[in-house]
C-alpha cells in the first residue's frame, strides 16, 4: 500500500513538473525578445534597441550574400561608426564612453544578424581601446578620430605561425635603425581584416627582448599579405597572413612610447576581447533559438504545430536553458 501511494505521489509530482515545463515553453514562445534583458537601465535598453534596428536594417538582409561572396562590408562598418559602434568602450573624448556590459548588449544584437561581421567589429573596438588606453596624447589625436568612426579599420596582430596560445614565444623582431626608427621583420598568422584594414597593432620583440606594440600603417613599404584563408564560415571578414619584410616604422608609432609594454597591452586587450567574442556566440545562439521556436510554430504534423508536442517542448526548453545559463 505504501509503495502504491509512493508511486502515485511521484506521478502527481511528475505531472506538475511537466505542466510547469509546458507553461514555461509556451511563455518563451510567446514572449521571446532575444538577447540580454535582465537588469538593464534605460540607457542600456536604448543601446540595445539602436543596435537591433541597425542590425536588422543594415546587416541581416545581406549577411548570407556577404558570406557566400566573401564580401567585406566596409561601407556598413562606416555606417556603424556613425552610430558609435566603432569605439563603444573608448573614453568619451574620442568614443562612446560606454562600459563593458553596454558593449555586450550592443555586440549581442549585432551578432544576431551576423556573428562574423559583429566579431570583426569587436576586434576593431579592442584595437581602438588599446590605443585610447595606452597611447600617448599625440597617438590618440593622430589615430583615434578616423578609426573610432571606422573610416579606417584596425587589426590585432599577435598570433604567428609558431606562436598561438603561447603568445610570449613570438618571433617578430623590431630592431632600431640608425635614424631611430624601428625595422620590423616577421609574420603574423590568421589576422582578421588583413589586407583591408589600414592599421595593424603588431606585437614584436624589441632589442631588450621584451615585447612591444606598434601601430603599423598597412601601406608602408615591406608590408604584404597572404591569400585569404579558406574557412568553413566567417567568410565576410578576410583572414590572412601579415608579412613584415624590413618595414621601417616611425619611432612615434611605438604604442605608449615605451618599449617592453606590449605583452601587457596585448593581454589586457584580450581580456575584453574574449568577453566580446563570447557575446557574439551568445547572439548567434539566441538567434538560432528564436528561429527554432518560430519553425516549431510554423511546421505542422498530424494537423497541429510541432510546438505542441511534448518532445519538441523538451528540446526547446533545454536549448533555452543552455542559452540563458551561458548568458548569465
Amino acid at each position: 500500500k505504501l509503495q502504491f501511494l509512493y508511486f502515485i505521489a511521484v506521478f502527481i509530482n511528475l505531472e506538475k513538473m511537466l505542466r510547469a515545463v509546458n507553461t514555461s515553453v509556451r511563455k518563451s514562445v510567446r514572449h521571446f525578445s532575444g538577447g540580454i534583458t535582465f537588469g538593464l537601465n534605460e540607457e542600456q535598453l536604448a543601446f540595445q534597441d539602436a543596435a537591433k534596428q541597425f542590425a536588422e536594417a543594415e546587416i541581416a538582409p545581406n549577411a548570407a550574400k556577404w558570406d557566400a561572396e566573401k564580401f567585406f562590408p566596409i561601407d556598413t562598418f562606416k555606417a556603424a561608426g556613425d552610430m558609435g559602434f566603432g569605439a563603444v568602450y573608448v573614453g568619451p573624448e574620442y568614443g562612446t564612453g560606454a562600459g563593458r556590459l553596454d558593449a555586450s548588449v550592443i555586440f549581442e544584437q549585432l551578432a544576431m544578424a551576423c556573428p562574423s561581421t559583429a566579431a570583426f567589429m569587436t576586434i576593431h573596438n579592442m584595437c581602438c581601446w588599446m590605443i585610447d588606453k595606452f597611447g600617448t596624447d599625440d597617438q590618440k589625436a593622430r589615430f583615434l578620430p578616423e578609426v573610432t568612426l571606422m573610416q579606417n579599420l584596425c587589426s590585432y596582430c599577435l598570433t604567428e605561425p609558431n606562436s598561438g596560445s603561447d603568445a610570449a614565444s613570438l618571433r617578430t623582431k623590431a630592431e632600431k635603425s640608425a635614424s631611430g626608427n624601428y625595422i620590423l621583420n616577421g609574420t603574423k598568422a590568421f589576422i582578421s581584416g588583413a589586407g583591408s584594414s589600414k592599421y595593424y597593432l603588431i606585437m614584436a620583440r624589441t632589442p631588450d627582448s621584451k615585447i612591444s606594440c606598434f601601430v603599423v600603417d598597412g601601406d608602408l613599404e615591406g608590408v604584404s599579405f597572404g591569400q585569404n584563408e579558406d574557412k568553413m564560415g566567417w567568410n565576410c571578414q578576410p583572414t590572412r597572413t601579415v608579412i613584415l619584410d624590413n618595414v621601417e616604422v616611425p619611432a612615434d608609432c611605438l604604442l605608449g612610447g615605451e618599449e617592453g609594454q606590449g605583452f601587457k597591452m596585448a593581454m589586457m586587450g584580450l581580456d575584453g576581447g574574449r568577453v566580446n567574442i563570447a557575446t557574439c556566440s551568445l547572439g548567434a545562439a539566441q538567434k538560432c533559438l528564436d528561429l527554432a521556436v518560430a519553425y516549431t510554430q510554423d511546421r505542422s504534423q498530424f494537423k497541429k504545430p510541432i510546438s505542441s508536442f511534448q518532445n519538441t517542448q523538451f528540446k526547446i526548453a533545454e536549448m533555452q536553458q543552455r542559452s540563458k545559463h551561458h548568458d548569465s
